[in-house]
């Protein structure tokens, strides 16, 4: 009988949590100290033309020198936002490359580390866009459309989050995806939330975030990882190498990945460069 296997998260998890903020703003510095507070990673979204140190429409946008200082925790990830934050199908192809490569560069020599994660502007997004993406190196890119669901994506240059922080479902969300019972035949799940920190001030709602964060932080066996940790962990499943009857594989990356034997249910993991018998 041939095998088919099932994806599993770091040390055999079956779920994970990952938050992504977008703008760079001031609020984003109560808002690390939450996710710190919490164990929480999440990925922050910045406009490299636009860490000014000014005020922007909605909060004061975050100096250079502040960005570099704030998201430096290894809680966080630095991922582009477009250079100025245009509407990128609105622009040129040759405009809304120039955005996202002039945005890598920017962060990549302010943070002094690779850069290739990303949340579009506004949501909005096109083909013509998806494939800049690719040419400027752009691995994902988050979308602002909420599946209400926790499957993982089918297109990481499309990648729709859970939810937004304000969704009224949230909280039974939540108790969804911690307390829910899993089997066997159950995929891995993922809670994806996202938002503006300024939001908080706005709605006058810190409190709502604090509690959720509190809710979802600490849980055993729950995988806590940045948007770009859960693309690179994904990608490395999806690299596994097996023989015709799917009892052989090897594991060319560098990434230790557990999986599950989706007819035995057996879970297991293979180290980098080990073939595994079943």
């Amino acid at each position: 009988m041939s095998c088919y296997y099932v994806l599993h998260f770091p040390e055999g998890k079956m779920k994970a949590v990952t938050f992504s903020y977008d703008d760079g703003v001031d609020p984003d510095i109560r808002l690390c100290e939450i996710f710190k507070k919490n164990g929480l990673k999440a990925t922050f979204n910045l406009n490299g033309a636009l860490l000014t140190g000014k005020d922007g429409k909605n909060a004061r946008k975050l100096s250079e020198n502040e960005a570099k200082e704030l998201y430096a925790d290894p809680l966080f990830e630095v991922a582009c936002h477009a250079y100025t934050h245009p509407y990128l199908e609105k622009c040129d192809p040759a405009v809304a490359l120039n955005e996202l490569v002039s945005d890598r560069l920017k962060l990549e020599s302010l943070f002094g580390c690779e850069v290739h994660g990303m949340a579009y502007p506004m949501g909005t997004y096109s083909d013509s866009v998806i494939e800049c993406c690719r040419t400027a190196g752009i691995y994902y890119s988050r979308t602002t459309k909420s599946t209400l669901d926790f499957k993982l994506p089918t297109e990481w240059l499309a990648w729709h989050p859970t939810c937004h922080h304000a969704n009224k479902e949230i909280f039974n969300l939540a108790d969804k995806f911690l307390n829910e019972p899993m089997n066997i035949k159950d995929p891995a799940k993922l809670f994806y939330i996202w938002g503006h920190s300024y939001e908080f001030n706005m709605r006058n709602d810190w409190e709502r975030m604090e509690e959720l964060c509190e809710l979802l932080g600490g849980h055993d066996d729950v995988w806590y990882a940045t948007n770009m940790e859960i693309y690179r962990y994904c990608r490395s499943f999806s690299r596994l190498k097996y023989s015709a009857d799917g009892k052989i594989i090897y594991n060319p990356t560098a990434v230790k990945i557990w999986l599950r034997d989706g007819i035995r249910g057996e879970v297991f993991s293979i180290e980098p460069g080990e073939t595994v018998k079943r």
